[in-house]
């Protein structure tokens, strides 16, 4: 095991890990900024956009509204997204063929302090329990879409905010033209809304792919490691390994005959680099190939 073995591997496992990440698409970008997003007061945000300062953050409080809608259990409800997709043949992805949100302007409140949530500007920030129904395009009646036949696969998923719920927003504090406080989007960052604590809305945006996450992460921790102690090892064998001189002056001078350590045409490189290089560079296409697979593989199970 050599430093240039360690860092590459570092590397790859670096990029075999990003890849895993990146496959969960707009799911990943959400859970870091729920991960990240500097949590402050609403009094705090209010501040912020009476100020005009231009900061993402964090707030938590219990949704409130004046112009309620009910679902179907009589629930108070703020925000409902219902999306339909269809699936063509057997093992094939889901297709969107509607994609609404019915929402009513509302609210965050903590304590005293009351700031508005832009409604208009939430979708895939939409962070909560899923309700899931599969069946057949028939199974809708009314709302069957003209394009589709009657015994396609069909889900049906909806999305919904009460407002009796306690909720963590993420967004960008402004002041709207009547210069009330509002969340919204903002520094090219989705408004975000969860009624979940983080570990549960965490688990919601993995899809259940728990194991995907940890495999992610952990080529993450571990590639990183190696990356450290690589470059550390190498840079302790640069500072500490004596020059040789075959020479008693300060002017190292050669051995007749060459160096022994290389094929006798003169002073060379201890052993093979060239090999070494493409064990490296083998390693590192077997794990991204290896990673690629097994994502593709995760990926269509969970959808």
């Amino acid at each position: 095991m050599t430093p240039l073995l360690l860092v590459g591997v570092g590397l790859v496992l670096l990029a075999a890990g990003l890849a895993i990440l990146l496959s969960f698409g707009h799911r990943y970008r959400v859970g870091r900024l729920l991960a990240t997003a500097p949590t402050v007061t609403v009094a705090e945000a209010i501040c912020l956009a009476a100020d005009d300062l231009r900061r993402y953050v964090r707030i938590e409080g219990r949704i409130d509204s004046e112009h309620e809608f009910e679902d179907a259990e009589h629930r108070p409800l703020v925000l409902r997204r219902t999306r339909i997709e269809t699936r063509s043949g057997i093992g094939g992805r889901w297709r969107a063929v509607e994609d609404g949100i019915e929402a009513v302007p509302f609210e965050l409140n903590e304590g005293l302090d009351t700031i508005a949530i832009d409604e208009s500007g939430l979708r895939d920030g939409l962070v909560v329990v899923p309700r899931q129904s599969v069946g057949v395009a028939g199974d809708l009646g009314d709302r069957l879409p003209a394009e589709v036949a009657p015994t396609t696969p069909t889900r049906v998923t909806i999305e919904q905010v009460s407002s009796v719920e306690h909720a963590i927003v993420l967004g960008l504090p402004v002041t709207d033209g009547a210069g009330q406080p509002r969340m919204t989007a903002g520094l090219g960052r989705p408004l975000v809304i969860t009624t979940l604590e983080i570990p549960e809305a965490m688990r919601i945006l993995t899809g259940g792919a728990i194991l995907r996450a940890r495999i992610a992460a952990g080529c993450l921790v571990v590639g990183a490691t190696l990356l450290v102690v690589g470059g550390v090892w190498w840079a302790i064998g640069s500072v500490a390994s004596p020059a040789a001189a075959f020479a008693a002056s300060a002017v190292p001078s050669l051995i007749p005959g060459g160096d022994p350590r290389s094929s006798g045409q003169g002073p060379g490189l201890v052993g093979n680099p060239a090999l070494a290089l493409l064990g490296v560079l083998g390693i590192g296409l077997a794990a991204v190939v290896a990673t690629l697979i097994y994502v593709r593989l995760t990926a269509r199970r969970d959808r």
